[in-house]
């Protein structure tokens, strides 16, 4: 079954990332959704105080649990661009949808996926 990634982007923007835009300095927009694995783009701002990890729990949580065509999801990819250390980068992210990472996080949600 075919997922729409935009369809998923613009109901997520609605219902939850755009708290996380006003509220706490982040957005996030996912990529591709291949075998299980959810992937994210993530760029924040320097309202956002979480470090990468925490960051990557907590977004790769939200778009799991709040888009039921993802609730199937066995882990996340998530790319980060942190506009806290370059504010550059923000404008360039949002005008190109281009900017280099500046982490690549992963998780999975189950440990039984491990053995």
């Amino acid at each position: 079954m075919a997922i729409n990634i935009q369809e998923i982007n613009r109901k997520h923007l609605l219902n939850s990332d755009v708290v996380y835009r006003v509220n706490h300095g982040l957005c996030s927009k996912l990529v591709n959704y291949k075998n299980g694995i959810l992937y994210i783009e993530v760029m924040f701002t320097g309202k956002w105080t979480k470090n990468y990890d925490q960051t990557t729990e907590e977004i790769a949580k939200c778009w799991r649990d709040s888009n039921t065509e993802l609730k199937d999801a066995i882990g996340c990819k998530v790319y980060i661009v942190d506009a806290r250390k370059h504010n550059y980068k923000k404008d360039l992210y949002l005008h190109s949808k281009v900017a280099s990472y500046d982490a690549k996080k992963g998780i999975l949600f189950y440990d039984f996926i491990l053995n």
